[in-house]
């Protein structure tokens, strides 16, 4: 009779392997936990409200970003993250302590920007000046513009055309006034700002030719509002990646638009070059293409450069200088002691029988004051972007490379702890001889004190300061030296922060010009 089998066990040998592989196991497994362990202890993220699914913390921001950001650093601390949509995550600045980490102790670092939305819709993704990393060709951009295009003489060769805008501006406000009207004053400076960067930039095509002019500023406008309304897309997570609304297909279409319109005017600028013309009124066109041709440039050019470049300039400058002077005006007009004292000194210094000039501008300190202030409280730019290209420690907080930055200027020049009133219009805090309780007056206005940065700071400050100031002030004292001015439909203008990035007035600036001094 067979016998039955009997069942298998597992030697000795194998009990103790196995038993050696589970201890080992057990070993990797607790060191494994403990690396974690330790490099959370170690490694101190910036602190962030809870975020729900999908939106993040999207449901914590209001219209007003640089107001939310800064009622929830107030909760959070000075450096915390935020989440939008399902990926994008910002790292919030809102103090100047951090902000001096950001822009000066690890400035190279913090060197480069990001683009904000979906890049896929811009023609010219990879060639941009102001949102390129900080390479070589960001640097060789930079230099052209502090030796060349924005430089002192290039800006004093410009003097005439700023005498003769602002008189253009003054001439259309006489005719308001004579006839009793009521004027936009935002479109009469949008006007002013757009005529003379034409000039500046493109004099062979917008000097003599108006409908140029409002050519290249229609195709700006509609490519910026496109673009504004494709950055609301960023968050909402998933969303972002289809063209729901068509914005997108039209953006490309308005950008090669503008692609077509700069190409003809580099042709006419060439042809021109070939004809030995235009060489004695160089602008920036002149003076670009004359390095795009140039075979021993550090850096060849492209013609995608070229044209991106002047839409950045154009957008970067338009809108911003015209809502630094509408603040101003607005300041003004809603406080009529500084308006009254302002009138004095430019009477008292210019006089009365001449229009206010650039050169009488150092001996007008109120007049500085009251921009340095109006700066503070309104920036056109409220939050300023920077990318950090590597680990780096930024207020005892882990900072990771690729990090996208938001450095909150609004909060930091209305910050309680160092600014008296800091949401009260006092040009008194900059005047020198000003008690220093009501503020920082000796501040310097480009970056170097980091409590004030209406122009940013660090290596990628605003590059077109010089400029801005120089048409803010003389526009602000022509407006207060020949005209009164009383508000349609109240007493006061409604002031309130933009919605969104933007530092812009959310409504017009409607008023009466009451004529009181002519200079024609």
């Amino acid at each position: 009779m067979a016998s039955t089998p009997s069942t298998a066990h597992p030697n000795l040998s194998e009990c103790a392997f196995l038993f050696f592989i589970w201890i080992v196991s057990n070993l990797v497994v607790r060191f494994l936990i403990n690396i974690c362990i330790n490099s959370r202890a170690k490694t101190r993220n910036p602190p962030s409200p809870r975020a729900l699914p999908i939106i993040g913390h999207l449901h914590l921001l209001r219209f007003k970003l640089p107001e939310s950001f800064q009622n929830l650093a107030r909760r959070y601390g000075p450096l915390m993250q935020i989440r939008i949509g399902t990926s994008t995550t910002f790292v919030i600045a809102s103090s100047a302590t951090v902000a001096k980490e950001i822009l000066k102790t690890y400035d190279i670092d913090f060197a480069s920007r990001f683009e904000f939305g979906p890049t896929e819709y811009n023609i010219y993704s990879g060639d941009g000046f102001v949102t390129c990393p900080n390479n070589t060709y960001w640097l060789f951009m930079k230099k052209l513009c502090m030796t060349k295009l924005l430089a002192g003489p290039q800006l004093d060769r410009f003097n005439h055309i700023r005498e003769q805008e602002i008189q253009n501006l003054l001439k259309s406000l006489f005719k308001s006034s004579r006839e009793g009207e009521a004027c936009d004053l935002a479109m009469e400076l949008t006007t002013l700002t757009n005529n003379l960067l034409c000039r500046m930039a493109l004099s062979k095509r917008c000097s003599e030719n108006a409908e140029g002019a409002k050519e290249v500023r229609k195709l700006i406008v509609e490519i910026m509002q496109l673009g504004a309304k494709l950055g609301v897309n960023e968050a909402l997570g998933p969303l972002k990646k289809f063209d729901l609304f068509g914005n997108g297909k039209k953006l490309v279409e308005a950008m090669w638009r503008y692609d077509q319109l700069f190409e003809q005017i580099i042709r006419e600028y060439e042809d021109e070059i070939v004809d030995g013309q235009g060489k004695d009124d160089a602008d920036l066109m002149s003076i670009v293409l004359e390095i795009y041709k140039d075979t021993n440039a550090e850096v060849k050019l492209t013609r995608n450069q070229i044209k991106f470049f002047f839409m950045e300039i154009f957008m970067a400058s338009i809108d911003t200088l015209t809502a630094a002077i509408q603040w101003a005006m607005a300041e003004l007009i809603n406080h009529p002691q500084p308006f009254k004292r302002l009138r004095e000194e430019i009477n008292t210094v210019v006089g009365a029988n001449r229009l206010v000039k650039e050169s009488d501008v150092p001996n007008l300190p109120y007049l500085q004051a009251v921009v340095k202030e109006t700066l503070r409280l309104h920036s056109p730019v409220p939050l300023i972007h920077r990318e950090c290209t590597k680990d780096c420690t930024i207020n005892g907080f882990h900072v990771k490379a690729k990090s996208k930055v938001l450095i909150n200027i609004y909060a930091i020049m209305r910050d309680p702890e160092q600014w008296k009133d800091p949401d009260e219009f006092l040009p008194e805090r900059f005047l020198i001889n000003s008690n220093d309780k009501l503020g920082r007056h000796r501040m310097e206005i480009k970056g170097r004190d980091f409590h004030y940065l209406p122009f940013g700071g660090g290596r990628r400050g605003c590059i077109g300061g010089t400029h801005a100031l120089l048409v803010t002030h003389v526009t602000l004292g022509a407006l207060t030296q020949c005209f009164d001015w009383k508000v349609k439909g109240g007493e006061k203008i409604d002031i309130n922060v933009g919605s969104g990035f933007s530092g812009a007035m959310p409504l017009p600036l409607v008023c009466y010009p009451i004529a009181r001094f002519d200079p024609f």
